[in-house]
């Protein structure tokens, strides 16, 4: 089988994704399923090298048919926005943000144009790219915007534990009028389809309720009986294996020990915490993160896009302790991602 031609986006040079772009790199089996092309600035690249004490070398190449996909070289699009020493670790930045952003947008056309089979994502600061004029909360509306997709759906997977979001970047208080039955609906129904692209067969689906306890029968709101539950009837009336409403306080558990496939959370926090904790492992005495692992992809695009579950850290940033172990995920479920959705033939041939 060829390998898949994958983008790496670079993410914001002051943050932790070039040093966990050429951490991951240099893994081997990186290179036995994929051709990762990098997407972004040689100079925050090679300072990553520099400060992380790597023996690699770089490619620079025009187009994607120009990558060799040898372990030890790292083939890269540079965009030129850095110059030596233009940027500053751990910082936002019009800069970062203008940098990041466009890394996005090129590596995004490289896939509508099937150049690439999937696009795998260093983490942006939200900040930045507002400061540079793009007025985005995050990854999941820029590829949702410019591939023209009216609906979507992140999806967070560590593990066991998977988890889809009704809502996410938004104040909660908004979040809580987001809940309508269309919208229930259409992210169970892109919960199923997420999940056979990332191998999972027949998903069995559960919905958490909003409100504690699912509101005891409305005692403590209405959104279950007259939102949640209609959706939740529709998707089996369509043949759709799911359950719930369940109390949050317990759902996820369920999933964790795999009595479910896949958690349709109500809000961001509702579904990013567990999924954290699950995924994330913290050493207090060290002061670093032994286990730094899971994805964040998003459902119902045109193209693939799969990403580390966590930001730019720029407390760590350019001091070389970044762990890379959410990168090799997210590049492994981009490519799972990718042939499950295009077939083995057009996965191919790109």
């Amino acid at each position: 089988m060829e390998r898949a031609k994958v983008a790496i986006t670079m993410g914001d040079p002051a943050g932790i994704g070039p040093e966990i772009v050429v951490k991951a790199l240099c893994k081997a089996d990186v290179y036995e399923k994929c051709i990762p092309v990098v997407i972004g600035d040689y100079e925050a690249l090679n300072d990553a090298v520099r400060f992380c004490k790597l023996d690699l070398s770089f490619n620079e190449i025009k187009s994607i048919s120009e990558a060799k996909g040898q372990v030890g070289v790292i083939d890269y699009i540079n965009l030129g926005y850095l110059k030596p020493n233009s940027w500053e670790y751990k910082k936002n930045s019009v800069l970062g943000g203008e940098s990041s952003f466009n890394y996005i947008i090129y590596a995004i056309k490289l896939a509508m144009e099937k150049q690439v089979s999937a696009v795998i994502t260093a983490p942006i600061s939200k900040e930045s790219i507002n400061m540079a004029g793009h007025d985005y909360s995050g990854h999941t509306e820029i590829f949702a915007d410019y591939t023209k997709t009216p609906d979507y759906a992140m999806l967070l997977a560590s593990g066991n534990m998977r988890v889809i979001h009704v809502t996410t970047h938004c104040a909660l208080r908004e979040a809580c009028e987001r809940i309508k039955k269309e919208r229930v609906l259409k992210v169970i129904q892109l919960a199923d389809e997420g999940l056979r692209l990332l191998g999972v067969d027949s998903p069995k689906i559960v919905v958490a309720g909003l409100n504690p306890h699912c509101s005891e029968n409305g005692l403590f709101g209405k959104e279950e009986q007259e939102e949640i539950v209609p959706a939740i009837e529709e998707a089996r009336k369509a043949g759709i294996k799911v359950f719930g409403p369940e109390p949050a306080d317990t759902v996820f558990i369920k999933c964790k020990g795999g009595l479910y496939d896949v958690v349709v959370a109500m809000y961001h926090d509702q579904g990013h915490i567990p999924l954290k904790l699950s995924a994330f492992e913290y050493d207090s005495a060290t002061g670093k993160y032994s286990s730094v692992s899971g994805i964040n992809c998003t459902i119902g695009l045109p193209v693939v896009r799969s990403s580390v579950d966590h930001g730019t850290a720029f407390g760590k940033a350019g001091e070389g302790r970044a762990n890379e172990q959410s990168m090799l995920d997210a590049i492994f479920a981009g490519i799972e991602i990718a042939k499950n959705k295009f077939g083995s033939k057009q996965f191919n041939n790109y």
